[in-house]
């Protein structure tokens, strides 16, 4: 394995040549990788089923088709990005011209999770590609199959000087945060999050933290129950709960309560029948220290649905827990599991007051077919994004921002947010040698009308 040192060196070094800076170069490298994935296809699926048991069809779809889609976005789209953009200038800056231009950061670090360890650490990679940029790449630990295919595929499309990956644990991380990165692109845990700020500061990189936290969902009495149940069951135990913009929790409304509840009993057996263990649509649990967590957090309130749970297959099956009190353990740190609390109710202001007292989550779910209502919901939180009568497709739009704020992230990235988050946005003023104005100089004397006058 390279050592992670001399890989940096190597790497800026061959940034100074100024060779990723060239769009058709950009292209080319996008494309490369466009075609890599291509090739690594059934590979990806062996390795992402034997991680997460994921079907070819939810690893498609979540992994493999969205980043293909993003790389053809940028593809597309990269030409207009790199334009400079003009800028109006100030009388008083007269005969100049502004402008901004998009430059890359350098060498940066992208660190990625294992939930989801192929879409996660593509889809920064292609804004890295694109803003012009040297990578290092960290994939998830303990994903190990897919970040194994990862780094084959990596390794024999790019060049070590340009692209390289370093698998491995705790130790590779710090080792890869001790050294001075240009920019710090990590996706993970908040607390894990606040650690790579630390290192970073160090330095003064800056970083872009995708997070998480407990993302609440919200049925009103007004709902369409029908499909909320199916859009709350499909976004809560895709990828069996391990996703970091699931339905953490569920707030409704006690009107409906019982109506909505059955149905997405009803919802679960449909997707993955009445034995979700023998269908080949859900997911596993990623290893024992995350298994045991939650059934540690399954024993706050009442099970009302599911519970069962095999320690030798990480199985855990959907699961609904029912008169959840607001302090148990389950409502205090992000479930990242198929666990479902259920809380309840009345007026719509009790909703948000509590969204409110706690930290701000990556994504807030909102079910109503009032109008008011949902703008209400809008003017009266803070998330990372809101999704109205659905869950987690916000993310899918290149055309939106994904991001948290506050303890859930800083930063947003996806389509041209991905570019605009890998690039230095510079400011250039030129100025002509015609005509130079005498006023600024000393000495000042009876110039300070004037000035006031040019300023105003």
């Amino acid at each position: 394995m390279p050592n992670i040192k001399d890989t940096i060196v190597s790497q800026r070094n061959f940034f100074s040549t100024h060779q990723t800076k060239d769009i058709e170069v950009r292209i080319q490298n996008l494309e490369a990788l466009r075609h890599a994935i291509h090739l690594y296809e059934e590979k990806l699926y062996e390795a992402l089923f034997k991680d997460l048991h994921k079907s070819a069809f939810e690893s498609y779809a979540t992994e493999i088709g969205i980043v293909l889609n993003e790389i053809t976005y940028h593809i597309n789209n990269l030409k207009n990005w790199l334009m400079e953009k003009k800028v109006s200038t100030p009388l008083i800056q007269l005969l100049s011209w502004s402008y901004i231009v998009p430059e890359p950061y350098g060498v940066v670090l992208i660190m990625a999770p294992w939930n989801y360890p192929f879409q996660l650490l593509m889809m920064p990679l292609i804004g890295a590609i694109s803003a012009g940029n040297c990578v290092v790449l960290k994939p998830g630990e303990l994903s190990r199959h897919t970040a194994a295919v990862i780094a084959d595929m990596i390794g024999e499309t790019f060049d070590s000087q340009y692209i390289s990956i370093f698998s491995g644990g705790k130790e590779t991380n710090q080792e890869l945060l001790n050294e001075k990165f240009d920019f710090i692109f990590f996706t993970g845990s908040s607390g894990l999050g606040r650690l790579v700020m630390m290192e970073a500061a160090k330095h003064l990189t800056p970083v872009c933290l995708e997070l998480g936290g407990k993302s609440p969902c919200i049925v009103d009495l007004d709902a369409n129950l029908d499909l909320a149940s199916k859009r709350v069951a499909w976004g809560k135990y895709l990828n069996a709960g391990q996703t970091c913009v699931a339905p953490d929790y569920l707030m409704v409304h006690d009107s409906v309560k019982d109506t909505l509840l059955h149905k997405i009993k009803a919802c679960i057996q449909k997707f993955y029948s009445e034995n979700p263990k023998e269908t080949p649509d859900y997911c596993r649990i990623i290893n024992e220290v995350h298994f045991n967590r939650l059934i540690r957090l399954m024993e706050s309130g009442q099970i009302i649905f599911g519970g069962e749970n095999d320690s030798k297959d990480f199985y855990i099956s959907p699961t609904i827990i029912d008169h959840v009190p607001p302090d148990s353990p389950i409502m205090q740190e992000e479930i990242f599991g198929p666990i479902l609390p259920i809380m309840t109710f009345y007026e719509l202001y009790e909703a948000i007051q509590f969204v409110n007292d706690h930290p701000k989550p990556l994504a807030l779910y909102y079910f109503s077919s009032d109008e008011a209502k949902q703008k209400e919901i809008i003017k009266k939180t803070s998330s990372g994004g809101v999704v109205i009568n659905d869950t987690i497709v916000h993310l899918i739009n290149p055309n939106l921002p994904f991001g948290g704020v506050g303890n859930s992230g800083i930063g947003s990235y996806h389509g041209k947010y991905s570019f605009d988050i890998f690039s230095h946005h510079k400011s250039i003023l030129k100025k002509s040698t015609l005509v130079d104005l005498p006023i600024r100089y000393a000495p000042f004397k009876n110039k300070l009308s004037f000035i006031k006058r040019l300023m105003k």
